[in-house]
């Protein structure tokens, strides 16, 4: 509300009337679908997205995007935000965020209750065909998981404890790049 106050001439042309309050805002947002303030993040993050310029310490060798979704849970006081319930007596959202890796900006941002499992939120992701998408082992899940096979894009996941596997092939490692990588991690 203060940075809009230089332009209290153009209040009438703006749509606030008289005057603002918090209490104007508050009625126009009651009346104001969120789907708004939605659609226009995700078109900021698309601007963003495009015109990012590449790490050049950090190349990578992928021809698909690279992406990495993982969730945090923020904490908040139930007297203010009731709908938020979590437990009894303590309130809270996630923020699920799928994290382009060579950007280094989120392609997709969704907040949900901190009640809603984590694995629910791969149903609301877009699989680009050929793209690589990085998980942690909370998101062990296979019917979801094939769902990222069928759409022609690949995963990688942290395996659970008691993961039962079976190695079925191995390929060739060249020497060189195992060496380049070992030694560029440290």
């Amino acid at each position: 509300m203060i940075s809009i106050e230089p332009h209290k001439p153009k209040y009438y042309h703006l749509g606030f009337g008289k005057g603002t309050s918090r209490s104007n805002f508050a009625n126009a947002n009651e009346k104001r679908d969120c789907k708004i303030y939605e659609e226009y993040a995700f078109y900021l993050i698309d601007l963003a997205r495009k015109s990012s310029i590449v790490d050049q310490d950090f190349q990578l060798n992928f021809d698909g995007n690279i992406y990495a979704f993982d969730f945090t849970t923020i904490d908040l006081c139930l007297s203010v935000f009731w709908w938020a319930k979590f437990r009894t007596t303590k309130g809270g959202i996630k923020l699920h965020t799928l994290y382009d890796v060579k950007t280094s900006i989120p392609a997709f941002i969704h907040v949900s209750t901190a009640s809603v499992y984590d694995v629910n939120a791969l149903e609301l992701l877009y699989y680009e065909p050929g793209g690589y998408y990085i998980f942690d082992l909370g998101y062990v899940d296979y019917k979801r998981l094939f769902r990222i096979y069928q759409s022609s894009a690949f995963f990688v996941v942290r395996a659970k404890d008691n993961l039962q596997f079976r190695r079925m092939y191995s390929n060739k490692v060249n020497k060189k790049t195992e060496y380049y990588w070992t030694r560029s991690a440290n």
